[in-house]
C-alpha cells in the first residue's frame, strides 16, 4: 500500500494564479504546485534557509529542497520558452498563523 502523502502547510493561496507572455498559447500550461509556489515566497522573497522554510511548512528539509528545485525549472521554463505558467493543485494545508 503506498504511503499517504502529507499535506504541506502554506500561509496563503497566491494572489495571481496565471503568468506568462500576453501574446503565449494557453493550451499548454507549466502548471506549478502551490507547495511549490510557497518555497519560491519562503525561500526568495521572506530570505529563509530551507531549513526554516521546511519548518514553516512541516516537512522535510529534503521535501523543501525538491519542491524548491522544481519550481525554479518551471519559472525559468517561462522565462527562456515564453510558455505560460499556471499555479494550482498540489496537497496542501492552508494556515494563516505562520
Amino acid at each position: 500500500m503506498p504511503r499517504p502523502k502529507k499535506l504541506k502547510t502554506v500561509n496563503g493561496l497566491p494572489e495571481y494564479n496565471l503568468y506568462g507572455p500576453i501574446n503565449a498559447s494557453t493550451e499548454n500550461y507549466i502548471i506549478m504546485s502551490i507547495e511549490e509556489y510557497e518555497t519560491i515566497r519562503l525561500i526568495d522573497v521572506e530570505g529563509l534557509k530551507q531549513n526554516e522554510c521546511a519548518l514553516r511548512m512541516q516537512v522535510g528539509r529534503v521535501t523543501v529542497q525538491k519542491l524548491y528545485a522544481d519550481a525554479r525549472y518551471k519559472i525559468a521554463d517561462l522565462l527562456v520558452n515564453g510558455n505560460v505558467l499556471k499555479i494550482e493543485g498540489g496537497s496542501y494545508q492552508v494556515d494563516g498563523d505562520n
